[in-house]
């Protein structure tokens, strides 16, 4: 059984590294536009919040999640937009306030979850170390749009293995969401860290094949980067078709992000 330990402390970091971020923004700045289609800043960093909440929930108290897993069945297609909306609308000191007190409260509950706990989500059940890799690869991701927004270029670091792992993790998923068979045998993967070290995942005689950058991979998962505009090469249909779809995050799939030279 994984110690979950090491991700619960990456996904503060990382967190912190955001906190930096936003913590002294000018009140224009909160409204700046970012790559989300009527997302600000504030909304990046309300959905963060909100997605704490209901995290702390499904480790805490299954049955108050429950309930907010049948508001999203009541409106699929707006619930995450609508918790943006909400927190977006609080003055900035409130809304990080809010999104400082639930991460914090997050952390405590993951620490404190018992050996083999498994959680209730938006997809499937999650162990504590998966609750925690969702979390990070989230805070990552919106961390992204927050710094493309405010014009800053993040320097990547090696707490990407855990966004690395889920992507590879939820390849069935990603198939299976797309109404797409999912390949039965696995897929060799080699992936460049920010580090340089060389992070494989897979059987090594395996015929189909991705390799590139870890960050290109992260990008390409957390549907950040458009598949052409990343340094990604698959070998083997299967692998191929992996890399149009691929998705870390769990609900539909999302409509992810165009070229850069279709964008221009």
């Amino acid at each position: 059984m994984a110690d979950p330990t090491p991700v619960i402390d990456d996904l503060r970091a990382e967190s912190d590294e955001l906190d930096r971020l936003v913590a002294e923004l000018r009140p224009e700045q909160w409204t700046l536009p970012t790559p989300a289609p009527g997302w600000t800043v504030a909304h990046q960093i309300a959905h963060l919040a909100w997605t704490d909440h209901s995290s702390v929930l499904a480790v805490t108290d299954q049955a108050a999640f429950g309930r907010e897993v049948e508001k999203a069945l009541a409106a699929p297609g707006d619930f995450v937009d609508n918790g943006a909306e909400e927190g977006a609308a609080k003055p900035p000191e409130r809304l990080l306030a809010d999104w400082r007190s639930g991460r914090d409260a997050l952390a405590r509950a993951l620490r404190a979850a018992p050996p083999g706990a498994r959680f209730p989500w938006y997809g499937p059940p999650m162990s504590t170390a998966s609750m925690a890799t969702a979390r990070l690869m989230e805070t990552w991701a919106h961390g992204l749009d927050v710094a493309e927004a405010l014009g800053v270029t993040p320097v990547p670091t090696d707490r990407l293995r855990h966004i690395v792992r889920l992507g590879v993790r939820t390849r069935d998923f990603a198939f299976g969401v797309h109404g797409l068979p999912v390949p039965f045998e696995e897929f060799r993967v080699e992936l460049r860290s920010p580090s340089g070290e060389l992070w494989t995942y897979g059987p090594e005689g395996a015929d189909d094949r991705v390799t590139g950058s870890a960050l290109d991979f992260c990008l390409l998962v957390t549907q950040r980067a458009h598949r052409a505009d990343l340094a990604l090469v698959a070998e083997g249909p299967d692998a191929d078709r992996w890399l149009d779809v691929a998705q870390a995050f769990a609900g539909p799939p999302g409509k992810g992000r165009s070229p850069r030279e279709a964008a221009e």
